[in-house]
This record gives C-alpha cells, structure tokens and sequence, in this order.
C-alpha cells in the first residue's frame, strides 16, 4: 500500500536530512539528469514527473534505492528493458555520487544491480616478471634454424 505524505511531514523528513541529499534532492543537476534519460529514450512529459517523484522519494528515504526500478516500470507503466536503462542512467548519475549518504539513510549497503565484468590487468611487478622469463619451450622447435 502506498503511503501519501502531507505537505508538512515531507518537509519535516528534508529537515532531518543530510546537508548532501538536500543538495541532490532541490538541485538543478538532479533535474538534467533525469530530464536528459527520460529524453534519450523518449519518455514523454508526464512520466518525466513520475520519474522525477520517484527520484525524489528515494533520495528523501521513502523509497529503497533497490524497488527504484520496479517502482518506476509499475508507475509509469513502461516496458522493463526501458525501465532498467533509466534506472541504471539515474543510479549512476544521481543515486551513485551520493551512496555513502543514502546508505547511512537507509541503514544498508547498496549494491549495483549488475556488476560490470572485470578483467584483471597485471599490476606492474606482475608485468615485469612476465617481460623477465620467458616461456622456454619444451621440445626442440623445428620450424627455427640454428644461429651458427
């Protein structure tokens, strides 16, 4: 069931809030970001509010960062595959600069919802000892002729 604030409690909830998300919530930033995602995939105006409803309830504590995405596929009825890419544009551009304070809003440890696949590079020690033993073959090589 969804719960409707007053006027008044919403504002007694931005008191109490960190000075960092009363700067994201009320900044002009925040509303570019949302204004531009909802662009790129051609979101028309009146979901662009929703969305933007949505942001905000997150980033006052009223709404867990992880039912984001479902809230906003329920709300303005769009498809999963267009939901779950304006999520990811606002959690990286909105939701991500300020995870330390949403965490300690919440109580928890937000996770990504998909981690990029890593490939590790060898750091410099590793790379050096590479480049300082070479890989002896086992067998006599047939293809190379003989230097003298």
């Amino acid at each position: 069931m969804v719960n409707k604030y007053t006027p008044e409690e919403i504002e007694k909830i931005l008191e109490s809030l960190p000075e960092e998300l009363k700067e994201v919530f009320f900044s002009l930033e925040t509303a570019e970001v949302i204004n531009n995602a909802c662009k790129k995939y051609g979101i028309t105006n009146e979901r662009v509010g929703q969305i933007a409803d949505e942001v905000g309830q997150v980033l006052i504590g009223l709404l867990l960062p992880s039912d984001f995405q479902k809230t906003i596929q329920e709300k303005t009825g769009l498809p999963g595959v267009l939901a779950k890419a304006i999520a990811q544009e606002i959690n990286r551009f909105i939701f991500y600069p300020v995870k330390p304070a949403l965490e300690q809003l919440y109580k928890i440890e937000i996770t990504p919802s998909e981690k990029p696949t890593e490939t590790k590079e060898p750091s410099s020690a590793e790379a050096t000892e590479d480049k300082e033993k070479p890989p002896t073959p086992s067998e006599k090589d047939a293809y190379r002729e003989s230097i003298e």
